[in-house]
């Protein structure tokens, strides 16, 4: 009896352990995928992120004068702008003859006057207000602000006086919402004043009803026509209180002497698509609070963590542990350059997947370059898509890392851009099909933008719809294939077949693009290798797409020829793979784009065993371009450095990426790195370095680009133990990896489309045959 009772025991205290863990990481030493400071943040770039898809938030946590800015992500400048340019096609021989013969600078002049879009930038995505909480609360003790990054719950917790204040806040994708919720530890003690404020011209606070104060307006600033109709948006903020009185007017919510109170965002604008922007930001946010209005803020936390829990723990991860997990975070950071912490390291993967699973859900715009977050106005860049590499990386977790549904946004928008991309194909080359060149925005342009010398670059879409062929051959999802991918990418082939042009190079007669450009140095040219190696991927998947669905014979037959002329890879004077079709690299040139090693990452035309030449010069390429760059060009390298199965070298590059930068406690300021509160600096921010750290590490762990799965491929010796835990590899299978002082353990494969699999660790393969739905597990003996 004793005996039962013990175990019952045990087990309840097991349960009370699990619960803490999911209510705040403040309450165990083993949490390790936390971050947290003890003050304050004073700067954007401090504060804490939150977001459920649509709605992003950042959380200060101050005392006195809380402001959490926040965002919705159909909120941005301008209006239905389709870009083009009329007649642009009438010009496009004379580009072609110009750059041939080597006259670029009339070629630039030209297209600057004839070839690029109208108007010629596109739009920004914007701010849409902050959530002003004032309260009384002076000298404050026992502070701390966090992120759980296992419960998407960020908190604020400090004594003043002899009472205790808490504040939770999550976004909710289930409910819409972004959720603050705040308590004292004693009754009555909750005195603080609620409102909202934004930075457009245009916006005015009106109390909608007892319970709700709303922030309504319009967009005012556009990169177009100023007399065109705007975006108009609300906010809404509704107000729940136990105790105490509550009195809303247009200025603020004013909350006095209770004992909790859950206060409910949400936001809207009158977006509908990107051509039509008469919906009603009112009623959608009434549909909002309609439909919550019957749920309890304890239910409105449990159908949170149920909906982010089923995705964030799908993965876990163990780089080895060290007994840092109690420092700040940016602390950490500061000191992982002679630390290493492969906690740390952990806690950036995962961040990385917490980060998307925010900015990224079904029926969300897809995370830009900002993710969903944004403060300013004029934000770099304008904060939208710039699809030469940046938007791209922001998706390259989300297959490895087992984030599927969260690439569905960027499905979405693909589609809209093959529409307008098609009018910017008859436009610009009279083509057929449909062609988007280095950026897009809410308003899906796909016309070339800003400036001829780097503006003009037609494979944008092509290399989006390598993120097409990418979720079929990790889900073996033949529905999404036929009617989603394929029909999407065939037409993208179908551009190429009509755009490409045949030249003479020697006693070859190859095909080549242009004009474009290698993205984003040596102005406009013909024949970019990055181009090429899109292309070619691009045929390649739509090939093998048009096998698996058993259709257009004839049109594959045509791909498989037109691939077979396009101009190959070439090895150049310094052993180096060339970026373009002259020899003309500069091995001194240190730019942060590697935009000719495409073919080794995220393509797969460039491979150890199948091209071993071409590898080896693409990694003379990377070795001149150096170890340094902006964020996401470092976290490129680790990518790359883990294809040339170079552990040491892309820990190396991921020290690099773990530099603190704009923090009072750093002299690093303002170079590339991590900001304190672990967001990519380029700098500024820009969330696709945070991206690509996390499919960096994963690459380390796991490749299977070539038609294996490799096991363990570039394990750096500072993780010599660890797992991995539910990570993906084409074919359909989840994979979990153990391994001990840098040797492999175990490895258990489960097949989630009963495709055959062949598995490599070392030099020995295995070919292995899973039925769908089964689990194999292989020791390391097993590949003696």
């Amino acid at each position: 009896m004793k005996k039962k009772i013990g175990r019952i025991g045990l087990l309840l205290l097991i349960a009370l352990f699990c619960l803490q863990g999911l209510t705040s990481c403040t309450e165990t030493k083993q949490q390790p995928y936390c971050l947290w400071y003890s003050s304050p943040a004073s700067e954007w770039n401090e504060a804490l992120p939150v977001g459920n898809g649509s709605m992003g938030a950042m959380i200060y946590g101050k005392t006195t004068e809380e402001s959490i800015q926040f965002n919705e992500d159909t909120l941005w400048t301008g209006h239905p702008e389709d870009y083009q340019h009329q007649g642009a096609s009438e010009v496009l021989p004379k580009l072609r003859q110009l750059l041939l013969e080597g006259e670029q600078d009339q070629a630039e002049q030209l297209a600057s006057r004839r070839f690029m879009s109208d108007p010629l930038r596109q739009n920004a995505y914007q701010p849409f207000g902050q959530l002003q909480l004032a309260f009384s609360h002076d000298n404050i003790t026992n502070y701390r602000r966090e992120l759980d990054l296992n419960t998407a719950l960020a908190g604020v917790s400090y004594r003043c006086g002899n009472v205790t204040f808490k504040r939770e806040i999550f976004a909710s994708y289930p409910d819409k919402v972004i959720v603050i919720h705040l308590t004292a530890d004693k009754p009555g003690q909750l005195i603080l004043q609620a409102s909202l404020a934004g930075p457009h011209p245009e916006s005015r606070q009106v109390c909608l009803d007892p319970a709700t104060l709303s922030l309504i307006g319009s967009v005012t600033q556009t990169a177009g026509n100023d007399n065109q109709s705007r975006l108009r948006f609300q906010a809404s903020l509704q107000v729940r209180h136990k105790g105490g009185q509550v009195n809303v007017s247009d200025k603020a919510i004013d909350i006095k002497d209770a004992d909790s109170v859950t206060l409910l965002l949400t936001a809207a604008t009158s977006y509908r698509n990107y051509h039509d922007i008469t919906g009603d930001p009112a009623e959608k946010c009434r549909k909002v609070f309609q439909a919550a209005e019957s749920i309890s803020y304890e239910k409105l936390k449990k159908r949170h963590l149920n909906d982010y829990q089923s995705l964030f723990q799908r993965v876990e991860i163990d780089l080895g542990k060290k007994d840092v997990v109690q420092k700040e975070t940016d602390a950490r950071i500061l000191e992982f350059q002679k630390s290493d912490d492969p906690q740390m390291a952990a806690l950036l993967f995962q961040y990385g997947r917490y980060l998307l699973i925010a900015s990224s859900r079904p029926g969300s715009q897809p995370a830009n370059l900002q993710g969903v977050w944004n403060k300013d106005l004029k934000p770099a860049w304008s904060s939208k898509y710039t699809v030469n590499i940046n938007t791209e990386m922001n998706y390259w977790l989300a297959e490895i890392t087992n984030l599927s549904e969260c690439h569905e946004p960027l499905f979405d928008m693909i589609d809209e851009c093959s529409q307008t991309g098609a009018i910017t194909a008859r436009n610009f080359y009279d083509c057929p099909g449909w062609v988007l060149h280095h950026n897009t925005d809410l308003w899906r342009g796909t016309a070339p933008i800003n400036a001829s010398n780097h503006g003009i670059w037609p494979t944008g879409g092509a290399w989006l719809c390598q993120h097409l062929w990418l979720h079929y051959v990790y889900t073996q999802d033949t529905d999404f294939l036929r009617n989603r991918a394929y029909p999407i990418m065939k037409s993208a082939a179908d551009f190429f077949t009509e755009y490409l042009i045949e030249i003479s190079c020697g006693d070859k007669r190859w095909l080549i693009s242009g004009p474009s450009n290698s993205p984003e140095k040596g102005g406009l040219v013909m024949a970019p290798t990055m181009d090429h190696q899109i292309i070619r991927n691009l045929f390649t998947n739509t090939i093998e797409a048009s096998k698996k669905l058993n259709v257009d014979v004839e049109f594959r037959e045509k791909l498989i020829a037109i691939r077979n002329r396009i101009a190959p890879n070439q090895i150049g004077q310094y052993g180096q793979l060339q970026e373009w079709l002259e020899d003309k690299d500069d091995p001194k040139n240190t730019h942060r784009h590697v935009s000719h090693l495409w073919g080794l990452h995220p393509g797969n035309e460039i491979t150890r065993d199948g091209t071993p030449d071409l590898y080896a010069a693409a990694r003379k390429s990377l070795e001149f371009r150096g170890d340094g760059g902006t964020g996401w060009s470092m976290a490129w390298k680790i990518n790359f450095w883990a294809r040339f199965h170079d552990g040491d070298h892309a820990y190396a590059m991921l020290k690099n990426l773990m530099t603190l930068t704009g923090s009072t406690i750093t002299d690093n300021r303002s170079g590339g790195g991590l900001y304190p509160n672990m967001f990519d600096a380029h700098p500024p921010f820009q969330i696709d370095g945070n991206f690509g750290a996390t499919s960096g590490i994963a690459e380390m762990l796991l490749q299977s680009h070539t038609g294996v799965i490799e096991l363990l491929p570039a394990l750096p010796s500072a993780w010599p133990t660890g797992s991995i835990k539910g990570i993906r590899a084409r074919g359909g299978f989840e994979v979990s990896i153990q391994w001990k002082d840098g040797q492999l353990q175990l490895v258990e494969l489960r097949s989630l489309a009963g495709q055959p699999c062949r598995v490599q660790y070392g030099e020995k393969i295995l070919n292995l045959a899973i039925p769908n739905g089964s689990r194999k597990i292989l020791k390391a003996e097993d590949f003696n």
